[in-house]
């Protein structure tokens, strides 16, 4: 009797094993900005472009305008790289920070051009005249796409821009901004199709109380990290472990990408340009990549 129970209890051990493994997760082909190589960054045309070129994830930037709205956009300002005021005049370097997303309502907002001008560092970047769009704007529109061209189904990794110096300077707190975001997504994408990334490990601490509170869904958390400090040294720091490792892609090596791998992390680097930098980390064994020309990434 004792030889068989001992049997039965091995069996359904070995049952629930393979149960939660199941199969390896495919590379996570993500798409930076949209495809800030090719069409104006954190825009429509850009998610829907880097849709049409096979990625799996679509990676973005949020900010909070005036009036509470989540809107996409890296910078909290209107940047002067490529900008152009409602009067049609480009804005200056000079002026772009007083132009702060967080004392503008989106009204406001979205009558500023951010494609027609392109942008100078990429000069494939197709130029079109385009706006910031809201996060509700975005998920909206590239479901509907995907449904219309049937595509496979994707994800999304939005990066929450926060800094504690400029917490309620440019943006709120983390737990408000936090707040907004969700709020949003609640109603719009399954929680198994989100990833929240920060640099701000508050943002993703923040997260992680309010997903083991029951008060957020439960959706995959990614550090983002661009410091020389080790990786042990910034687990330390956030106080657990995410879901996914995202460093600066020179930042990594095949140990380092084993060990991130041996502790249950994806590891994930940004922002990957380079055909042969895709390839090396690749054979590294890395989990995805981000990349601003997910079209050169058609090889790998």
């Amino acid at each position: 009797m004792y030889y068989v129970s001992a049997l039965v209890l091995l069996l359904a051990f070995a049952q629930v094993h393979v149960n939660q493994s199941g199969a390896p997760a495919p590379f996570d082909l993500q798409g930076h900005r949209g495809c800030r190589g090719l069409m104006p960054e954190n825009t429509v045309p850009a998610f829907l472009k880097a849709l049409d070129l096979g990625v799996t994830t679509l990676e973005l930037d949020v900010v909070i305008s005036k009036d509470r709205q989540v809107v996409v956009s890296h910078e909290p300002y209107f940047n002067a790289a490529f900008a152009i005021k409602p009067d049609g005049t480009p804005v200056s370097k000079s002026e772009q920070k007083t132009l702060n997303l967080y004392q503008m309502n989106y009204a406001d907002i979205k009558q500023y051009d951010v494609g027609s001008n392109g942008n100078p560092a990429y000069p494939e970047q197709q130029k079109l005249k385009t706006h910031k769009p809201l996060l509700s704007e975005v998920i909206d529109q590239v479901e509907a796409y995907r449904k219309q061209k049937q595509l496979p189904s994707f994800s999304y990794n939005i990066e929450l821009k926060s800094e504690p110096s400029e917490y309620n300077v440019s943006q709120p707190e983390p737990a408000p901004f936090a707040d907004l975001v969700q709020a949003v997504l609640a109603k719009r994408v399954s929680p198994d199709r989100i990833v929240i990334q920060s640099f701000d490990f508050a943002v993703l601490r923040h997260y992680k109380q309010q997903i083991d509170a029951g008060k957020y869904p439960k959706v995959r958390l990614a550090a983002l990290v661009q410091n020389l400090r080790s990786p042990e040294h910034n687990m330390e720091e956030l106080g657990f472990k995410p879901d996914i490792y995202s460093p600066y892609f020179k930042l990594l090596s095949q140990d380092k990408v084993a060990k991130l791998q041996e502790q249950g992390m994806r590891v994930i680097p940004w922002t990957v340009n380079d055909p042969d930098d895709m390839k090396r980390l690749k054979g590294w064994g890395v989990d995805g990549l981000i990349t601003d020309y997910p079209d050169r990434a058609k090889s790998l």
